[in-house]
């Protein structure tokens, strides 16, 4: 890719400003507030005192001259090429090669790299000062010393503290990546960060679209999904910068590998034979084949006895299994390490239970109501104790009492029935009478018609 000397998405970088000079030969803050112009007039005399104090000490004491006109270039979002020329009047003996480092905020960073090539491709740190060194140094010959370093800086631009920071991402599942970071300190309230994100196989660069803001967190997430057969992938460049030339963008580059998060286990099925349980759960179909193992949680009831136990596939069981118990399972699912450099487990699954126990309030309740029945009940039969032991216990009856109770009432009945025979007597005499007094004083009618004759 042809090196260019524009930044892609923010037209504020092309204001960043290089200075290449020898240690302490030129403050590249000093020049910060210079045109462009100005400050390739000191670059190319700083590279021409450069080389020319290097032809000196080459000449005089064996010492390499340094490498030539060090520029850098943005090839996509957050990517630097730096690139170099060979220093002049190298004999042909020697084997050239380069060592280059970076400096973050006068903090030396531990990438350092031998090389032959002139060029090196590295992350870009545009929320701070960043400088890159390479020296030039003959590997094949004791007789020459390294060339002097010779560095260039990139600065930043905006107001410190207004960057993007705690930036934070994690890849679900294989199929999509989830950013989320705070404003800076010094932003506005009005500040509006966009995401741009990159990564090698991609044409150009892509914007996050599907954004939000909660509670002052931001946030956004983007498809990523790669072939399964894939066994590298590529890091993922990530830009967070706003419209405003106020803000400083920040630049962060990920490996995919290590922020891997499974989805959580589903359908997760129990079945329970003889003494033992036997649990299966639905595996992770984006993920190849033996890159995940899975962790199982179970217990009884009491959770400071819960049992854990690892296995890689997405069946399991538990043997020798109290059947009167009630067994409580989870699964959660972990990338194994020979596949990914996650230790992002997922999320528990929802729990599932097997087997019946007696509910502790039910228990509770059972032993308070049992005791009260019995004690009410034997309130109650001491109370009808007497009628109770008559039914249940009879007295045996005394053959005297018998006796005497059968002729007293034998002769009860022999007077009561003579008594009944008078009254019954009189009663007929009394009506018999009273029929008679009729007859004897109704004269027959016959007897007076023959009176009148």
């Amino acid at each position: 890719m042809k090196p260019y000397r524009k930044y892609l998405f923010n037209r504020s970088f092309q204001r960043y400003q290089v200075c290449l000079c020898e240690f302490r030969h030129c403050s590249t803050r000093g020049l910060s507030n210079r045109n462009r112009s100005e400050q390739e007039i000191c670059n190319s005399k700083m590279q021409d005192r450069t080389q020319r104090e290097g032809n000196r000490e080459f000449s005089g004491a064996n010492v390499l001259p340094p490498p030539s006109n060090l520029e850098y270039s943005f090839i996509q979002i957050c990517t630097l090429n730096w690139t170099w020329n060979a220093p002049e009047n190298v004999s042909s003996g020697c084997d050239l090669e380069y060592s280059s480092y970076i400096v973050i905020d006068e903090v030396p960073q531990d990438n350092r790299k031998w090389s032959k090539s002139r060029f090196r491709v590295t992350d870009t740190f545009l929320n701070e000062e960043m400088r890159f060194k390479v020296r030039s140094e003959c590997k094949n010959a004791n007789t020459s010393e390294p060339s002097q370093w010779v560095e260039a800086s990139l600065l930043p631009e905006g107001i410190p503290g207004t960057a993007a920071v705690d930036l934070s991402c994690v890849w679900h599942n294989l199929e999509y990546m989830v950013c989320t970071w705070r404003p800076g300190r010094n932003a506005s309230d009005e500040t509006n960060y966009v995401l741009f994100y990159w990564f090698d196989g991609l044409k150009k660069h892509k914007k996050c679209s599907n954004s939000s803001v909660h509670q002052g967190v931001f946030g956004c997430v983007f498809n990523l999904s790669f072939p399964k057969v894939t066994n590298t992938y590529p890091a993922i460049r990530i830009l967070i910068k706003d419209e405003s030339e106020e803000i400083r963008p920040l630049c962060a580059s990920k490996n995919p590998t290590t922020l891997v998060k499974p989805a959580t286990p589903r359908q997760v099925t129990l079945a329970k034979m003889n003494d033992e349980i036997y649990v299966e759960w639905s595996g992770s179909e984006p993920f190849p084949e033996n890159c995940l193992f899975y962790e199982v949680e179970y217990h009884n009831g009491d959770m400071d006895n819960a049992q854990l136990i690892k296995v890689e596939s997405n069946y399991t069981s538990i043997p020798s299994v109290d059947p009167n118990s009630k067994y409580i399972f989870k699964v959660r699912a972990k990338p194994k390490p020979e596949c990914y450099s996650s230790n992002l487990y997922s999320d528990w699954s929802e729990e599932e239970s097997i087997g019946e126990k007696m509910d502790s309030t039910f228990s509770f309740a059972l032993i308070v109501t049992i005791p009260l029945i019995v004690a009410v009940s034997t309130i109650i039969l001491l109370v009808y104790l007497k009628r109770l032991k008559v039914l249940i216990l009879p007295p045996i009856p005394d053959p005297r009492e018998i006796l005497k109770r059968m002729f007293g009432e034998q002769n009860e009945d022999s007077r009561s029935c003579a008594k009944d025979d008078l009254v019954n007597a009189y009663d007929r005499l009394i009506k018999e009478e009273e029929i008679h007094s009729l007859i004897l004083t109704e004269p027959p009618e016959c007897t007076n018609s023959e009176t009148e004759n």
